[in-house]
């Protein structure tokens, strides 16, 4: 498959290939971060403002004006399919994703019926249109892997220890892979929607899978994982996975089917090269925290990611995770002209 931006540096970097420039952009780049955003964001939850095409085509487009990243990501939520099909859930201010009730039987299963985009998520379809419409970026789709959205139906919300979480996966490994498999095809029907409208890239989050031991992820979230990356490989498009605190699941993530691997900051990127093995392109992975030391420190440490990575083509940088809500947005842009300015592809 063959797209627009089959030449754009951010696409030929996920794929490894000779561009002239290093690409960068932000995971949540867009958000309470940047003052444009807090004016026009409104009341009502996460979930009311991505109901709302026209409101999220300006959240997403923002952060590419701002900063001239060299991609747009869709302003959504790994838990809308989920959301959307009615399992009960919301995404509370200041809290995360909460579930009335949380999954816990076989029964529950019937709560996770199959997604339907076109009747169950028309509006995000709307907004990928509208973003593809006024983009001259790539715009990156997203979904949430099975564990990451799994732990929030089954926890019923964010946690830090994920104990209810894995009490299911040990206990009923039939009922758990079962959730995950459920999971998994929503996230394939919600990530082919978006490439189907015109995403030009996916990401596949896993947030909280660093809670694992490789043993544990191999048995309990390779699979579901693997069929979502399975589940899109023929549409060419670029495929990114990434998750937190996962330095010693780095070589299972790349072989889910990534064509990127994500690497938070806890990670070098010459080592985490190592780990992953050929083939595969990196993505990150300054510390979100530089920021607020100041422009000067934050470009040193920039600098200090370029040269980890040596001029590797197979680079897209990134943070190391999300941008942090009260980051000065003026940072971010001096990090950005940095990276394009003095980063160099071999």
């Amino acid at each position: 498959m063959t797209g627009r931006f089959d030449d754009h540096p951010f696409i030929r970097a996920c794929r490894g290939l000779p561009h002239e420039r290093v690409p960068v952009w932000f995971m949540r780049q867009a958000g309470r971060s940047l003052p444009e955003y807090r004016a026009i964001r409104g009341t009502g939850t996460i979930l009311d403002a991505i109901a709302d095409p026209d409101l999220s085509t300006e959240i997403t487009l923002q952060p590419v004006r701002r900063y001239g990243v060299d991609a747009a990501i869709l302003y959504s939520d790994i838990v809308v399919p989920a959301h959307a099909v009615g399992f009960g859930l919301t995404v509370t201010p200041g809290v995360g994703p909460e579930v009335e009730n949380p999954f816990t039987s076989e029964a529950d299963l019937d709560r996770l019926r199959p997604l339907d985009p076109e009747a169950d998520t028309p509006y995000v379809l709307e907004t990928v249109r509208q973003l593809v419409a006024e983009l001259d970026v790539p715009l990156i789709g997203f979904a949430g892997a099975p564990f990451t959205v799994a732990s929030y139906l089954v926890e019923g919300r964010p946690s830090r220890d994920h104990v209810t979480t894995k009490s299911l996966m040990f206990s009923n490994e039939p009922l758990w892979h079962a959730l995950c498999d459920r999971l998994a095809d929503m996230a394939i029907t919600s990530l082919r929607s978006q490439i189907d409208n015109g995403a030009s890239a996916i990401q596949l989050f896993d947030s909280w899978a660093g809670a694992l031991s490789p043993a544990q992820y191999r048995r309990y979230v390779y699979p579901h994982s693997a069929k979502v990356m399975a589940g899109v490989a023929d549409t060419g498009v670029p495929r990114i996975h990434f998750g937190v605190t996962t330095g010693e699941l780095l070589p299972l993530m790349g072989e889910v089917g990534a064509d990127v691997v994500g690497v938070d900051w806890r990670v070098p990127l010459a080592s985490a090269r190592e780990r992953v093995g050929a083939g595969f392109a990196l993505q990150g992975n300054l510390d979100p925290t530089v920021a607020f030391a100041g422009a000067e420190v934050a470009c040193d440490a920039a600098r200090a990611v370029l040269t980890d990575n040596a001029g590797h083509p197979g680079h897209v940088f990134n943070l190391g995770h999300g941008v942090m809500p009260a980051t000065d947005p003026d940072v971010l842009f001096e990090v950005v002209k940095t990276v394009h300015e003095e980063g160099t592809v071999d």
